[in-house]
């Protein structure tokens, strides 16, 4: 019902959409295979609804779902593009809307980047890219203004420097931030404030 009065509002206030930024945000396998309230053996439970509300808290209209388990990443990359495609028609400027992803639900990101092919809008890719991937997957070139967020103390992920480097579209801004917060993989589990900060600043325009 909420939804259904959520589309009845934007139709009767086209403004409403253009005023508002948004925030897409992409979770991790662990909750996709899990749900959002489980328990991993070794990083404690993924604060999915804390860091739902950390983005809301600052004012974004924030658009997540749980996604059904084994999601192939590329239809849902897809999936993504549409309903971005979806708000820009509606007059929503490009740097108003934010795609957050982490783990998987960066890989995802970084695929919605690569289809998706608009230079303004913002990416946040986190704990996500692999050293093998530039080679590996031809098919993803970063387009937009991108930020890369990599724990030090990740063996799972780590630098998105050379999926970069290699990117065929136009990377409009770039920027890499390196964690040492001792949480390994974990640290995207949690809604830690060292990387939640700088997705909202990076979501508000502040690329320096």
């Amino acid at each position: 019902m909420k939804k259904i009065m959520f589309l009845i509002l934007l139709a009767a206030f086209p403004n409403l959409v253009s005023a508002q930024k948004y925030i897409f945000f992409l979770h991790n396998n662990f909750i996709e295979m899990a749900g959002p309230d489980a328990v991993h053996p070794e990083y404690g439970r993924a604060e999915y609804k804390e860091i739902i509300s950390a983005f809301t808290n600052a004012g974004f209209r924030v658009i997540s779902e749980l996604r059904p388990k084994n999601t192939d990443v590329k239809d849902y990359a897809r999936k993504t593009v549409k309903q971005i495609d979806s708000l820009l028609k509606k007059g929503v400027p490009a740097d108003k809307i934010t795609v957050i992803g982490t783990s998987k639900g960066g890989y995802i990101a970084m695929y919605v980047s690569s289809y998706l092919k608009n230079k303004n809008v913002n990416f946040v890719f986190i704990g996500c890219c692999g050293e093998e991937d530039s080679a590996d997957v031809p098919e993803i070139n970063f387009c937009g203004n991108i930020l890369s967020v990599h724990e030090k103390s990740d063996a799972t992920a780590g630098s998105c420097l050379k999926l970069k480097d290699k990117s065929l579209n136009k990377v409009s801004r770039f920027k890499e931030i390196e964690l040492n917060t001792g949480l390994k993989h974990g640290f995207l589990f949690k809604a830690l404030q060292e990387w939640i900060q700088p997705c909202i600043a990076w979501a508000n325009g502040k690329y320096e």
